[in-house]
């Protein structure tokens, strides 16, 4: 639901300067573990400043959307996908604010090592991503 990582550390002139990312599906969280971080970096002695961030957003587990997308996902492979709430969705966090009520669900291929040097993409999921999302498209329905 929440997670921090350290996006960008700049040492210069004898000062360090760390930039973390800190993000979440529930905009409370988010500032739980902000502020934690902050009372962390204080207890060393460092200035903190707030600057910049990606709203939440909560799935909507009743979406139209997805439900069209489970059917066209469940006669395209034979089973029931996994349907999980996470905080990767930054684009639906940003769009849901400009747009309340947009019914949207976010979805990719498997990430390995997510915000680290080592992060990856699965390449078998990203084929099966890939053949999914043509699949979508080829069936969207219409809305009157």
């Amino acid at each position: 639901e929440t997670s921090n990582n350290i996006s960008k550390v700049v040492m210069k002139d004898g000062e360090i300067s760390i930039q973390n990312l800190t993000r979440s599906s529930v905009e409370s969280s988010k500032f739980d573990l902000a502020n934690a971080l902050r009372s962390a970096y204080e207890l060393f002695g460092c200035e903190v400043e707030f600057a910049g961030s990606y709203p939440g957003w909560t799935p909507n587990v009743k979406s139209e959307i997805l439900d069209v997308l489970v059917s066209i996902y469940e006669k395209q492979n034979g089973t029931k996908p996994s349907v999980v709430a996470c905080h990767a969705g930054l684009e639906c966090g940003i769009l849901g604010t400009n747009y309340p009520g947009m019914d949207m669900i976010s979805f990719g291929p498997t990430i390995h090592g997510a915000h680290s040097p080592d992060e990856r993409a699965s390449i078998t999921s990203s084929q099966k991503f890939w053949k999914f999302y043509l699949e979508i498209l080829a069936n969207i329905p219409l809305r009157k």
